[in-house]
C-alpha cells in the first residue's frame, strides 16, 4: 500500500467530519437511503486524496462505525 502523508490523513479527518457533522441526522443511522448518502460521500473525500482504491472499503466502513458511536453528540 501507498503510504499518504500525514498531513493528508489530516487533510481527509477533517474534512470527513465536516462532512459527516453536515450531514448527519437524527435517524440517519436506521434509514438506508441516508447511510448510503454517507457511503458515496466519504467514498469521494477518499478518492479526492488518492486513499489507495483496495483499502477504500474498509476505511468507509470504519469511518460509519465512528461516526455511529459519535452521532448522538452530533446531532
Amino acid at each position: 500500500m501507498r503510504e499518504l502523508p500525514d498531513e493528508t490523513l489530516k487533510r481527509i479527518a477533517h474534512e470527513l467530519t465536516t462532512n459527516l457533522r453536515k450531514n448527519i441526522s437524527v435517524d440517519w443511522s436506521q434509514r438506508e437511503s441516508v447511510r448510503a448518502k454517507l457511503r458515496i460521500m466519504v467514498k469521494r473525500i477518499l478518492r479526492k486524496y488518492g486513499y489507495p482504491p483496495d483499502f477504500q472499503e474498509d476505511a468507509i466502513q470504519m469511518v460509519l462505525q465512528q461516526a455511529e458511536a459519535l452521532g448522538a453528540e452530533w446531532v
